[in-house]
């Protein structure tokens, strides 16, 4: 079984594949299991070692829109696609055509390869909690639900929803088997900030802990919706695996999240790494980003997602430890529990 891998290099597409080579078969949409697991990742940049060196991984770098526009990366054979790649919401904000060209156009041009490709793939895009927003007249809701209205005010928000409907489009037309999965904040993501508007709630935690700086731009009361690497990608292998029956309409899925603000992402490091951690944290105040970010919603009801079995991380407190121990190259500061 084939399976391609768009961002196949980058933080939660390297975890996706690991995942998927560990098993020991993949039941595609409840479907018979199949062993032959095989990937196709794509990116910018090479994956790891260790999946370059995996004799069932097949790597093909280069700008999606570039590789899908030279039938550099045929689809021919794969059975699903799992589509990650994207510009993220800080450079969306700040360049307009690179957000289009990238989520839009990247996301379109995908779902005409795997149309034209002929079998009718499982086809799961990752979308975003940025496709809710307020605005004036219309409020968020206090608690985000699965039929919730999407209201995206950023641009980052109102080109993954033109995803989702895309995806949906050719879903009910047969050429792909759709599944829309809308991704909480991702945290703690290791390695370098990226230019996300919510970089800085890894950033916050993953900088101290290295004993490093980290810049906090907005006030520590601002509610965020969070979920760890590990449950993030749980979501990921549910759309990949759950029957069409069990998977419900072709609307998003919410995947669950761990409610909380900035100030208790703070209070929990301060819990396990001691006053020194906090004492690198440098609270000021940018106003775009609290602007994106304060737009978010922080509080959802999955229900959808739960009758799956998808369940949110249990504590900010479990975050951070997950992240000391997936990654202690990258920890100088000891993680303990305080009182």
């Amino acid at each position: 079984m084939r399976v391609l891998i768009t961002g196949g290099a980058g933080f939660l597409g390297v975890r996706l594949a690991r995942r998927l080579l560990a098993m020991a078969s993949l039941s595609l949409a409840g479907g018979p299991p199949d062993a032959s697991i095989q990937l196709l990742l794509t990116d910018l940049s090479p994956p790891p070692a260790d999946l370059q060196a995996d004799p069932r991984v097949q790597f093909v770098g280069g700008e999606l829109n570039a590789l899908l526009g030279s039938s550099a990366l045929p689809l021919t054979g794969c059975a699903a696609v799992m589509h990650l790649a994207a510009a993220v919401s800080g450079e969306c904000e700040a360049d307009l055509d690179l957000g289009l060209r990238s989520n839009v156009d990247a996301t379109l041009a995908l779902l005409q390869a795997a149309r034209h490709a002929g079998q009718a793939p499982l086809f799961v895009y990752a979308s975003s909690v940025a496709v809710f927003g307020g605005m004036p007249g219309q409020p968020l809701p206090t608690v985000v639900e699965d039929d919730s209205l999407p209201t995206p005010q950023g641009s980052y928000g109102i080109q993954k929803f033109i995803g989702e409907q895309l995806v949906a489009d050719f879903s009910r037309r047969g050429l792909v088997r759709g599944r829309n999965v809308r991704l909480m904040t991702v945290a703690v993501r290791p390695g370098r900030p990226n230019a996300a508007a919510s970089s800085f709630l890894s950033g916050m935690v993953r900088e101290p802990l290295a004993g490093q700086r980290a810049v906090v731009p907005v006030p520590p009361e601002t509610p965020v919706a969070l979920a760890s690497p590990g449950r993030t990608v749980d979501g990921l292998l549910c759309a990949l695996q759950t029957s069409d029956s069990q998977w419900g309409p072709r609307t998003a899925l919410n995947l669950p999240a761990l409610a909380t603000t900035v100030g208790e992402i703070a209070a929990a490091l301060a819990r396990l790494a001691g006053p020194a951690a906090t004492a690198l944290l440098d609270w000021q105040r940018d106003e775009r980003i609290a602007a994106i970010v304060g737009g978010w919603p922080s509080r959802f009801d999955a229900a959808r997602a739960r009758g799956l079995g998808l369940l949110p991380d249990d504590s900010v407190d479990a975050l951070l430890q997950a992240y000391g121990r997936d990654h202690p190259e990258a920890v100088t500061l000891p993680l303990e529990s305080r009182p």
